[in-house]
């Protein structure tokens, strides 16, 4: 009877091993393989890429991980995912049109008014098919997540893209930019005498920075502020450009405005690097300059930390405008250039927040190796005034020995050191701002005649 039993009852058939599979698994190394090959390549192979590039190789590897998870949940496992097939290949086109056309900023600006709506229809749309087609925790812990990621930053785009577009701030002051190479550029100058002062940006930085030193100044002086291509008001140039080019582009600018030298030049940072170029090729028409804790020609080899930096920086150049897209640059925007006075602190934070700037940085730190070797052609002032001023804070190991050495290309310098003070601080902060105006102003005074600087 047992045996009669056994052999009449029917044997369930084993499900097929290549069917049933962990989808739990399948899912987490689709998203894994999507999100391990876009920080690769954009950080690795890639490294400060242009924007178009980088936003295209992170679609493309995303894309990879959606097809990646249609492809092997329908081998593997029971629960096919074959919705995951319609983002892969929207991704794939959006990133290879991307890569053929290679649009401008103008050009994304403009898109920033088609993908957000699309990208949160897609990410809806995801969720739904989501819910009907996978049914295991995986749904709430990973593709339920990334899908409201992507919902979040069309939101962020759609916001950035309107917040931009409506923010006059970022329009350039009408009759104050000059068409240079095919590019505007924009100078505005205020006060009046000789020697006319022009004041160069740090990297990062853009005229309101200057402010409290153009007021000050502008009570003894002619003053004048321009943003390089690609910064500020400024239009960017066809390509990035090296310090040579950028010297060109101010004396062709001073040029169109008639504002004729012998120029005091003063920089701070990395501006202080290009205006040594700038003498360097027209000597005969510097009166005097002031380096604002300047960037060195030796940046390189005088800094043990600064080629690491510079590397790690670099790789991160090429996705801040992506990131910008989306908001995050108008953020981090937010935290920054405290002490300014309102109006300039709100230019400073509005130009930061845009990938247009960012664009910008990314341009010129690409050039700054060429930029430093070609201000190591500047091995002399002669007796032209010189005041190198340093911020006692923050410094990197080289630094000071580094100041110290600026201060030798004049037989007429002085080297002030500005206690208390950070990098930042010589432009934003209006008790530190007022020692740089006074160094700014007391090289102007030597030029005019022809005297001898005081040590502080």
């Amino acid at each position: 009877m047992t045996a009669q039993i056994e052999t009449d009852t029917p044997i369930s058939p084993k499900p097929t091993a290549t069917r049933s599979g962990p989808i739990a698994r399948i899912v987490a190394a689709s998203i894994t393989l999507g999100l391990v090959a876009a920080l690769t390549l954009t950080m690795v192979v890639l490294p400060g890429a242009r924007e178009h590039v980088v936003m295209a190789a992170l679609l493309l590897c995303f894309a990879a991980g959606w097809a990646a998870l249609a492809w092997m949940s329908t081998r593997w496992s029971s629960q096919a995912q074959r919705w995951a097939r319609v983002p892969a290949a929207a991704m794939a086109t959006t990133g290879v049109a991307l890569l053929a056309f290679a649009p401008g900023d103008r050009a994304m600006a403009a898109l920033g008014w088609v993908w957000p709506p699309a990208l949160l229809a897609l990410a809806i749309w995801m969720i739904r098919q989501a819910r009907q087609q996978l049914h295991t925790r995986a749904r709430t812990w990973l593709v339920q997540p990334v899908c409201v990621a992507l919902a979040l930053t069309a939101i962020g785009g759609a916001t950035e893209t309107v917040l931009e577009s409506t923010d006059h701030r970022l329009d350039a002051p009408a009759g104050q930019t000059y068409d240079v190479a095919g590019h505007q550029m924009y100078l505005h100058c205020t006060g009046s005498g000789n020697p006319t002062v022009l004041l160069s940006n740090g990297f990062g930085e853009r005229t309101p920075s200057w402010s409290w030193i153009t007021s000050t100044v502008a009570t003894t002086t002619r003053v004048c502020v321009y943003d390089r291509a690609g910064q500020g008001w400024s239009e960017a140039a066809s390509a990035p450009q090296d310090g040579t080019q950028v010297a060109a582009d101010l004396h062709a600018t001073l040029a169109q405005a008639h504002i004729t030298g012998p120029y005091v030049l003063a920089g701070h940072s990395i501006g202080g690097t290009y205006n040594m170029i700038f003498a360097a090729h027209y000597p005969t028409e510097i009166a005097g300059m002031v380096l604002l804790d300047s960037a060195t020609p030796e940046q390189f080899t005088a800094l043990p930390k600064y080629p690491g930096f510079y590397s790690m920086y670099r790789r991160a150049t090429g996705l801040l405008p992506t990131l910008a897209r989306v908001g995050i640059g108008r953020l981090a925007a937010t935290i920054q250039f405290d002490g300014l006075p309102t109006s300039d602190r709100d230019q400073e934070r509005a130009f930061a927040a845009t990938a247009r700037d960012f664009r910008g940085q990314r341009d010129e730190w690409s050039k700054l190796p060429t930029v430093f070797t070609q201000a190591k052609a500047l091995t002399t002032l002669g007796s032209t005034p010189l005041i190198v001023l340093t911020a006692d804070q923050g410094q990197d190991p080289g630094w000071p020995e580094a100041q110290n050495k600026l201060a030798t290309l004049s037989t007429n310098s002085a080297h002030r050191i500005v206690h208390g003070a950070t990098h930042i601080a010589l432009l934003i902060d209006r008790r530190f701002a007022a020692e740089s105006s006074r160094a700014v102003t007391d090289v102007v005074t030597a030029a005019r005649h022809h005297t001898e600087l005081a040590a502080s």
